[in-house]
């Protein structure tokens, strides 16, 4: 079975803790890590990619932390992956060898997989997750009834 990277999950998991914690006020790195159980540090480098690419905002100053930068319904799981995956591809470089072998079918094989994967993913969105979490039990501090403000 194909299992995302660890940064990939929490990637994911930050976003939609995000998601179901955010409200007018931002969620606090601090929080965040608190709650999924990470070092703030390492938190902090895949939160910025995030605002980087427009998944999160950054807000600074002592009640700073994250919030969406759009609904949770018009951000897909796809979106999340793409960044991350980006990250990752720089580190790791390519899957395949240089051989016939690699490059003719492997390679193909691959990109067929990872376009059939990206699809669904695509499918998914951060509120699909929400509600989820909602159905479980799990996730939020106090809903604020906002998933985002502007």
């Amino acid at each position: 079975m194909l299992r995302p990277s660890k940064k990939l999950a929490l990637a994911l998991e930050a976003v939609t803790d995000i998601a179901l914690n955010g409200g007018a006020e931002p969620v606090q790195s601090q929080d965040i890590a608190e709650r999924l159980g990470l070092p703030r540090r390492y938190l902090e480098q895949v939160m910025q990619q995030l605002v980087r690419a427009g998944v999160l905002k950054g807000v600074r100053g002592p009640r700073g932390g994250y919030r969406l930068a759009r609904e949770r319904r018009r951000i897909t799981v796809g979106q999340v992956v793409r960044v991350v995956q980006g990250l990752d591809e720089i580190e790791e470089g390519p899957i395949v060898s240089s051989s016939p072998l690699g490059q003719e079918v492997m390679a193909p094989f691959w990109q067929q997989v990872e376009e059939e994967q990206m699809r669904r993913l695509d499918e998914v969105t951060i509120e699909d997750l929400c509600q989820q979490a909602s159905l479980r039990g799990v996730g939020q501090a106090g809903s604020k009834g906002m998933d985002f403000a502007i």
